[in-house]
């Protein structure tokens, strides 16, 4: 029995470019590149005329640019994931970013290598498993919310949350539901390169109303302020004797991934134990589900996003599947959630 090929659109001004990407999809027996585009208006023209599973999307292009292609896509294919192809400036990171939190499902970084063997190769790592990974999440059945009782709460004093693919958007909805006085400091972890988690940062500051940066090694804690683990750097939570500080480090990567969820879940079962509060969100991989564990085993209350409201059900899966959850809910259901567990009632 043959497995249909997953249907790729390469969109992107560089000929150069649709070059590298289409002889990297090709590489993999499982995907193919229907058709290629130049800009967006002939990608739409494309998607009018044939079946298209995943598309590639270049952020800077004439004529139509990479957002304004990537809303015409989700307002006749709503269901169609796109991943973007961000160059390595600032201004394509800032866009990237937006259009993440528009609904794209990832990313990519363009190939930057010194011959065309090595941009493929990169290419590969990066852009194949993603391919792969986000065509099944249209086609997912609906779920119920299951939520069990692990006996009596304590208060929770800190909010620790592991994202990837489809994260972005993700963690600003989630996190946006949340009051903008709500109390308890926020770690995240969310895969991505260096210049995207800064620019993560600044943007849930706006979009939530409450302080967010990137975190720094040695950094005091302070309640109500959301942290960020800087791309390429793992983030994990210690104590200096008078305060809780974060820890940066480069150690090697878990789950192929720097920063990894791990060393920040596995740092706050250690120092908080029952008194966290932890939320796995969308992503493809198992990246986090050994520091859930240990999370689990000190008592800590564990959420994880359901099936049906995550790009890639592959984090939060396997901590569902592990038992760890206490709750595995829909993603606008999360925040109540954690209101309710910090005792607080969901703002109107």
């Amino acid at each position: 029995m043959t497995t249909q090929q997953i249907r790729v659109l390469v969109v992107d001004d560089s000929a150069v470019v649709r070059g590298l990407l289409a002889r990297a999809l090709e590489s993999d027996s499982s995907t193919t590149v229907a058709a290629t585009a130049m800009h967006g208006e002939a990608a739409l023209i494309v998607l009018r005329k044939q079946q298209i599973d995943v598309v590639v999307l270049d952020v800077e292009m004439p004529v139509m640019d990479g957002l304004a292609t990537l809303r015409a896509i989700h307002a006749d294919w709503p269901d169609l994931p796109v991943i973007m192809a961000s160059s390595h400036t600032t201004a394509g990171a800032e866009t990237t970013l937006e259009a993440l939190k528009l609904g794209a499902v990832g990313c990519i970084a363009k190939p930057r290598a010194s011959s065309v063997h090595e941009a493929i190769q990169q290419v590969c790592r990066e852009l194949l498993p993603l391919v792969k990974g986000v065509v099944p999440a249209a086609n997912v059945a609906p779920s119920s919310i299951s939520l069990r009782s692990d006996g009596p709460a304590s208060p929770p004093r800190v909010l620790v949350v592991g994202s990837s693919t489809g994260g972005p958007q993700a963690l600003t909805r989630f996190l946006s539901a949340l009051p903008a006085d709500f109390p308890l400091p926020t770690f995240i972890v969310q895969h991505m390169p260096p210049q995207f988690t800064t620019l993560l940062a600044k943007h849930l500051a706006q979009d939530t109303s409450r302080p967010a940066m990137e975190a720094v090694d040695r950094g005091p804690v302070v309640p109500g302020t959301t942290y960020v683990a800087p791309g390429d750097f793992h983030l994990s939570l210690a104590s200096d004797g008078v305060t809780t500080v974060t820890r940066l480090d480069q150690g090697p990567a878990e789950h192929f991934c720097r920063p990894s969820v791990n060393p920040l879940y596995r740092s706050a079962a250690r120092l908080f134990g029952a008194e966290v509060v932890s939320v796995t969100l969308t992503g493809m991989g198992e990246d986090g589900i050994e520091g859930t564990r240990e999370l689990a085993e000190a008592g800590a209350f564990v959420i994880a996003q359901d099936e049906p409201s995550s790009v890639v059900w592959g984090m939060p899966g396997a901590v569902a599947r592990d038992g760890l959850a206490q709750a595995i809910l829909p993603l606008d259901k999360i925040a109540e959630c954690v209101l309710a567990r910090c005792g607080q009632e969901t703002p109107r």
